[in-house]
């Protein structure tokens, strides 16, 4: 049975801190690959092109045979869910044990996703950690085993591991906001990324 991860996201844009999540949670727990999806109509949020986010992730992962992305979610009419696309997948991918990459701050509100609590039992979760309000590694935790916790009152079993990385102050938010103001890019993205935000003036005023 192969062993697939899928890293859904805005990606808006992509920067060298989800690269370095997806290269840790490869080797970590010995993945054949990880399946990069980009949200096409990402709630909440306004974000650059679709075509313009596939673009940057196709250049931004390339050069790693081990890295795919699926355009799965743009092949969907209405409300995309996440249940949805593991569903999707896994019908692209038969007989795969399936990991999913998520950041600490989505993870915290898995309950309330979209039949989240029957998609916490349908793959394990890598979570990549983050100083949210400066919360340290064990307050991390924490608020991992609540969601634990909270889904085990339903009895739902959740398979969840931190990926050890390096904590990178690095945001598409921050990216966003240096773009406006004119400040360089240099070195927080993919030099072919920045070429490509540069020459689509993208998240310029």
């Amino acid at each position: 049975m192969q062993q697939l991860a899928i890293f859904g996201g805005t990606f808006d844009p992509i920067h060298w801190g989800h690269l370095l999540v997806a290269e840790t949670a490869l080797h970590q727990v010995s993945l054949e690959k990880v399946i990069w999806v980009p949200s096409l109509n990402p709630p909440h949020k306004e974000a650059a092109l679709f075509e313009h986010r596939v673009e940057m992730l196709q250049l931004a992962t390339k050069d790693n045979p081990a890295f795919t992305v699926s355009l799965v979610e743009k092949k969907r009419s209405g409300t995309s869910y996440a249940i949805n696309t593991l569903i999707d997948l896994s019908a692209c991918y038969p007989n795969t044990h399936w990991y999913w990459i998520v950041g600490l701050d989505a993870f915290q509100t898995l309950p309330h996703w979209y039949r989240g609590h029957e998609l916490a039992q349908m793959c394990d979760w890598l979570i990549a950690p983050r100083l949210l309000g400066g919360e340290t590694i064990t307050q991390s935790e924490l608020i991992c085993k609540q969601v634990e916790e909270q889904l085990n009152k339903d009895s739902h079993i959740i398979n969840w591991q931190f990926l050890d990385i390096p904590l990178v102050g690095v945001s598409s938010s921050l990216i966003r906001k240096f773009c406006r103001e004119g400040h360089s890019i240099r070195y927080l993205v993919p030099e072919l990324v920045r070429s490509h935000i540069a020459n689509n003036n993208l998240y310029s005023k």
